[in-house]
């Protein structure tokens, strides 16, 4: 029997790995879903990196999802004379709508988001560069912020602002990244990643926009905002509104506080769950790994603990793009995602018992889980899905059985490969009778090596008709 890893990983593709044999080795060490991030690069550097993958993992025979990610409203400042400079603690700070752009110092910079003076107010503490450097504004004019340095460090040219506690005015969506929704369509990309969304309505303007394109991504919101988790009703209108959410702990950190943001980030994987929404956790999972070959025990734990929370995925931004050791940084978290799979708690679950469900696949996908889990003989768990629904609600049970996730369309294949514990095969249910479906379902499993005469399987199915939402039947099969 081949152990398998659950936990899914996403890499982002960079500089450092963008040529074919990395892309290559990286789907090979385990990459289950290419991100795309929009705030660098061209599009035709995006578009070289989508034909590569699509390419390899065909010649692999894998299916990979591949997720752009806009890049929001960010939030910069201009840029410095000598693109950077140093602050110490103390030291006066001004941030200015109207200076020259590249012609900051390190007594004053220029700001891209003039709305921040109407934004800020005396005492409010400015955090840049995702928390490197932080200033208390002292007092504001029309046009300029005065601050004081209360962290100092270096800063270079158009890092990030954060509010500590949110607030700010910036709308949800630039030009840019409207521009950046038609490429996904163009390019035929599985998720769109958004940033910055605060309430439920801006994630219907983006799902209206990706659909009038053409497109059918799943919207993951990226939850990063202090007002999205203000309260569980304003965390839960966002992920009931979405596809799926990212825990994007840079921006989140630096809004609500490093202390806060380890008890945020277990409240917003178990409510994506409840609701039977995708989640991933990213940002610095393994920051040292960009300059060293080895993670340090911190980031093991980190990642650990994130795996035994039950997200569907970690994710790798700088680590991979940038970094000197992208293959060594997957395989790493690989290897702890399988070590933290084998504790006891991720194999367990009290998901949802006791409550009324509301749907026939629903009742189908959940019912399977449950008998895999109490029936000690079963080995595999078979779906046979159009859209891919029935299994990503099946993965939100805790449970050691793997689940295969059988669709004729490459699509679904694709997105399902983000699902926590589902393996993505091609088939097509349609070629076979009735009769000899089960035979040939359970003898690909068999093929793979998954599993053996003896064991048992469970299998959910629909009608064998193109109908999504269809499933309808469940079976307890043998294999023999």
């Amino acid at each position: 029997m081949i152990e398998q890893r659950r936990t899914k990983i996403v890499a982002t593709l960079g500089p450092a790995s963008s040529t074919e044999e990395i892309i290559e080795k990286l789907l090979k060490v385990g990459v289950d879903v290419i991100r795309l991030n929009f705030s660098h690069g061209h599009m035709n550097d995006h578009r070289n990196r989508v034909r590569l993958v699509r390419s390899i993992s065909n010649k692999l025979g894998r299916s990979v999802a591949i997720m752009g990610d806009l890049q929001g409203p960010k939030l910069r400042i201009a840029g410095f004379k000598n693109d950077k400079v140093f602050l110490n603690s103390g030291d006066k700070f001004i941030l200015s709508i109207n200076h020259p752009k590249e012609d900051g110092n390190s007594k004053i910079v220029g700001i891209d988001y003039k709305n921040l003076v109407q934004d800020c107010k005396e005492g409010d503490e400015l955090i840049l560069d995702d928390g490197r450097v932080e200033l208390i504004v002292e007092r504001i004019s029309k046009d300029c912020i005065y601050t004081k340095v209360s962290i100092g460090g270096p800063l270079s040219s158009n890092k990030g602002i954060n509010r500590r506690g949110g607030g700010l005015s910036a709308p949800s969506l630039t030009d840019k990244d409207k521009e950046d929704i038609k490429f996904v369509a163009e390019l035929e990309l599985d998720y769109l990643a958004v940033s910055f969304l605060r309430y439920k309505d801006d994630i219907e303007i983006v799902r209206s926009l990706v659909r009038n394109t053409g497109s059918l991504a799943w919207i993951i919101v990226k939850i990063e905002r202090a007002e999205a988790v203000v309260d569980n009703q304003s965390l839960d209108s966002l992920i009931e509104a979405s596809d799926g959410v990212m825990v994007a702990r840079g921006d989140l950190g630096v809004e609500v506080g490093e202390a806060e943001l380890v008890g945020i980030q277990k409240r917003i994987i178990q409510r994506a769950r409840t609701f039977n929404k995708l989640v991933i956790t990213a940002t610095q999972m393994m920051e040292s790994m960009i300059l060293n070959p080895i993670p340090t025990r911190a980031e093991v734990s980190d990642i650990a603990n994130a795996v035994l929370d039950y997200t569907d995925a970690v994710m790798l931004s700088a680590e991979s793009a940038s970094g000197k050791y992208p293959i060594e940084a997957v395989q790493a978290m690989a290897r702890i995602c399988i070590g933290a799979e084998k504790h006891p708690t991720a194999i367990s679950s009290q998901h949802r018992l006791g409550e009324i469900f509301t749907r026939c696949d629903e009742t189908i996908a959940l019912s399977a889980m449950y008998a895999a889990n109490h029936f000690p003989g079963i080995k595999a768990i078979i779906t046979l899905t159009e859209s891919g629904q029935t299994p990503l609600i099946m993965s939100r049970i805790r449970s050691g059985i793997p689940i295969y996730s059988y669709s004729p369309h490459r699509a679904t294949l694709n997105r399902v490969s983000l699902f926590r514990g589902v393996t993505p095969l091609q088939f097509d249910a349609l070629n076979y009778s009735l009769e000899n479906m089960n035979y040939a379902a359970i003898n690909q499993l068999k093929m793979l090596n998954f599993v053996k005469n003896g064991d048992w399987i469970v299998l959910a199915r629909g009608n064998l008709e193109r109908n999504s939402g269809g499933t309808n039947t469940l079976q307890i099969l043998k294999v023999e």
